[in-house]
């Protein structure tokens, strides 16, 4: 058993609310455990330079971290340039759009905006998770609208943390969990189970080939279960 009672491959509890914000195309509030965050869709008509004139759409996202998600207040983040925001937020990026057929948007761009309400561990993974479900939104309405012909996500995606803690693999790292960990890991994959990215550090820690298979055995088994939980909130 864990600090909150979970079992090692236990994700914490999943809460989800669409259409949170009223103003954006495709919103989502999410929820893993104590980590929150509002994620929403903006519909863009316009497109990256190196994409004007093809015909093809482009997802991209912002993160931020409100200056009270922590325990400690942190300084209002003002610049796009933040290292680690701004390596989040391509993640976030990257991961959404292995998920999309760009060419069905036509030169149209949709930005999701994840901003971190309350952080216990995970925001960057639950950010993934909150974006695509904001993302769906938004492809509804321009369906709706006439902007598109079909709905244009490929595969689902999900995304989750996994790491070694005091020698045992555990999904789905609260923020003491993560702090303590000899390892940790975010995995990005598709419904279908295969690979968007894999994010892993030892820290001052080295792990064993078995270790990274139960580690990827682990997150595999919370992916599924998150996908499902997409899936029903997409349908509904």
């Amino acid at each position: 058993m864990r600090k909150d009672g979970r079992k090692a491959d236990e994700l914490r509890k999943i809460y989800i609310k669409k259409r949170y914000q009223k103003y954006a195309d495709g919103s989502c509030f999410i929820s893993f455990g104590d980590t929150k965050v509002l994620c929403a869709a903006t519909i863009q008509e316009t497109v990256p330079p190196h994409l004007v004139g093809s015909g093809t759409g482009w997802v991209s996202a912002e993160y931020s971290f409100l200056p009270r998600a922590g325990k400690r207040r942190t300084s209002r983040q003002r610049s796009f340039s933040a290292g680690r925001t701004h390596e989040i937020q391509r993640l976030i990026g990257r991961s959404l759009r292995s998920s999309v057929d760009l060419s069905l948007l036509g030169e149209r761009s949709v930005m999701i905006d994840c901003d971190v309400i309350q952080a216990d561990g995970g925001t960057r993974t639950t950010s993934i998770n909150g974006a695509f479900i904001a993302m769906s939104e938004a492809f509804k309405k321009m369906m709706k609208l006439k902007m598109i012909n079909s709905f244009p996500v490929k595969d689902f995606i999900a995304a989750v943390s996994v790491g070694i803690v005091n020698g045992k693999p555990l999904l789905d790292l609260c923020e003491s969990e993560d702090n303590d960990a000899a390892v940790d890991m975010n995995i990005v994959m598709t419904g279908s189970g295969r690979f968007i990215e894999i994010q892993g550090t030892g820290e001052e820690y080295t792990f064993s080939d078995m270790q990274l298979r139960d580690l990827i055995a682990l997150a595999k088994k919370g992916i599924s279960k998150i996908v499902k939980i997409e899936k029903n909130a997409v349908k509904k």
